[in-house]
């Protein structure tokens, strides 16, 4: 009996360790599809970001990610011109809704709305009681509808922020 215990609990394994296999970093990132990188730029500042074809991320400067049970990422530690800042999200609906961090003694929080496509329509900074709101517009897409462009304006200074993304084929 306890052989076959054993050998049920081994069989199990690979099955706990499927069942964790998919991570949802992609939903995060606001892309779907078999995406491998994106390569973001805002206002000359450039970040990439590269993904497993299971969907989790990675890049410079993060550690330390935590998942639950379905792979949607918690927190994780963001190295930040020379200081670590951890960041935690909430999700709802496959979305996260939320992402609070402490910078420099203070709690930020960003509050995030979603347009008909699934891309951020909004993001509100809560600094300290200070709130910012961003709006997204002139959203453009690529062949697998994910966000290549958009335009935010911030305190009245309009940006575009523009991403190339590199798709496993």
């Amino acid at each position: 009996m306890k052989k076959v215990m054993m050998m049920i609990a081994l069989l199990a394994i690979p099955f706990a360790m499927q069942a964790q296999s998919k991570f949802h970093d992609l939903e995060l990132n606001q892309v779907s599809g078999p995406v491998k990188t994106i390569v973001s730029n805002v206002m000359g500042m450039e970040q990439t970001i590269n993904f497993t074809k299971e969907g989790k991320m990675s890049q410079e400067g993060m550690s330390d990610a935590v998942y639950d049970a379905e792979g949607y990422m918690q927190s994780a530690k963001m190295s930040m011109r020379g200081q670590e800042v951890e960041i935690k999200y909430k999700w709802e609906n496959g979305k996260v809704v939320a992402q609070t961090m402490n910078v420099m003694g203070n709690d930020m929080t960003i509050k995030r709305t979603y347009n008909d496509k699934g891309a951020a329509a909004t993001e509100s900074m809560d600094m300290g009681g200070q709130e910012m709101s961003m709006p997204y517009t002139d959203y453009k897409y690529d062949d697998h509808g994910n966000w290549i462009s958009r335009k935010m304006s911030m305190m009245g200074q309009e940006m575009e922020q523009t991403r190339t993304i590199v798709y496993y084929e």
